[in-house]
């Protein structure tokens, strides 16, 4: 388990709630921030505010060596080649709908076929809908196994030479399960598809590689691993976006403008358009110092330990199911579940009343709701912050709510 101090660099867990002791177990939705994240975005505001690209003033200069530094620390997270295949977005659902948009209008066309999963947030769905009603493709989805993971035999079986496009996540945010992203790369590329990547829940506790992994493209948040909302990243291949259209135009993504032709600047930033997401970006760097401090494998290796413990003590619990994998070297730090006759937002206000802050909902994942049976679940994510005293609580809280409810 990693060191119970981590909890005092996040200002907003020293707090009660209803009388409690905050217990947050909520980071799938966004985590919480350390003060040296609040701290970078403050010294930005109070000491360095400029536009970045354009002054040749100091903090015009300042500005964009911290924000430009950012990217570099981003390429680096990700083992990207370069930093011309880091684009900053406003998070994970922009980023795949910039994909969709530019990449996905100019290569489907009629017949061809965009291969997704049941298990995908609403954000790597509905794009490819979109696009798949648009161009008269055919979007097909793999079919999950009982336990909620992917069967590479049935990935083979969707995956033919008419797809052109493959979009997994790589860790579902409401069964946890780890998907095999490289094995699944392997077999789009076999069948000349390229390979998108849901990183959402994979960024903020894997050591990601980009390289290794040899997707085409990779989507993340910033919220989700210790940084500000309203920043994101997508990650291409240099020779895709170099061929891709910029979607949104205006200023810092021109090159040269004139009456009715203009031309784009070079990557990244032909796709940042307009002023970019300046305190975003810092933020983000600075959360991603934090977290390579700690270390990302250390992250997953607390996690893993969180969810095992978790998943121990609420199975003993009578009435309660749990969805997804029951191996926890399987899942992410994510377990989600129903207690019998008791409606999720029921639980989830219970358990509020006893300073414990859980999901409920369908965690924006409606046709994995479907296949599961139900209309929404209850979820516990866990990360840096949370230890097996919060666990404690929330198995706790869960019998307070069972005894309520009877």
């Amino acid at each position: 388990m990693l060191s119970k101090d981590i909890r005092k660099h996040f200002p907003i867990l020293d707090q009660e709630i209803n009388g409690h002791p905050l217990v947050y177990l909520d980071s799938a939705a966004t985590s919480q921030k350390p003060r040296q994240v609040i701290e970078a975005i403050n010294d930005y505001y109070a000491y360095d505010n400029a536009n970045v690209h354009r002054g040749v003033h100091t903090l015009g200069n300042r500005a964009t060596d911290h924000y430009e530094g950012a990217r570099e620390k981003v390429r680096k997270f990700i083992n990207a080649k370069s930093t011309q295949e880091v684009i900053f977005t406003r998070g994970t659902t922009t980023a795949l709908n910039m994909v969709a948009q530019s990449y996905g209008r100019a290569n489907i066309e009629e017949g061809d076929e965009i291969v997704i999963t049941h298990m995908e947030h609403h954000s790597n769905i509905i794009p490819w809908q979109q696009l798949a009603k648009e161009k008269g493709a055919v979007l097909k989805y793999v079919i999950l196994e009982e336990d909620g993971t992917l069967s590479l035999d049935k990935v083979r079986q969707a995956v033919t030479d008419r797809t052109k496009i493959v979009s997994i996540m790589y860790v579902s945010n409401v069964l946890g399960t780890m998907n095999p992203i490289k094995e699944i790369t392997e077999i789009a590329h076999a069948h000349g598809a390229v390979m998108v990547v849901d990183g959402a829940q994979a960024a903020p506790h894997l050591k990601l590689d980009v390289q290794a992994l040899d997707c085409d493209f990779l989507a993340f948040s910033g919220h989700k691993m210790c940084g500000p909302t309203g920043i994101g990243v997508l990650y291409g291949k240099k020779e895709l976006l170099n061929e891709m259209e910029p979607v949104e135009f205006g200023g810092e993504m021109i090159d040269f403008v004139g009456l009715y032709e203009s031309t784009w600047k070079e990557l990244p930033w032909k796709f940042e358009g307009g002023t970019p997401i300046i305190a975003g970006a810092i933020g983000l760097g600075a959360a991603i110092d934090f977290l390579e401090e700690i270390g990302l494998d250390q992250i997953e290796k607390h996690e893993h330990e969180l969810a095992g413990y978790a998943m121990e003590k609420m199975s003993s619990m009578d009435g309660l199911t749990i969805y997804g994998p029951r191996d926890p070297d399987k899942r992410a730090g994510i377990v989600t579940f129903n207690l019998d006759n008791v409606h999720p937002h029921d639980l989830a206000t219970v358990l509020d009343m006893n300073g414990i802050a859980v999901r409920a909902g369908h965690h924006c994942a409606q046709p994995l709701m479907k296949w599961l049976q139900c209309s929404s679940t209850a979820r516990a994510s866990f990360y840096v912050y949370n230890t097996e005293e919060d666990v404690d609580r929330l198995v706790e809280g869960l019998r307070i709510a069972k005894e309520y409810f009877q």
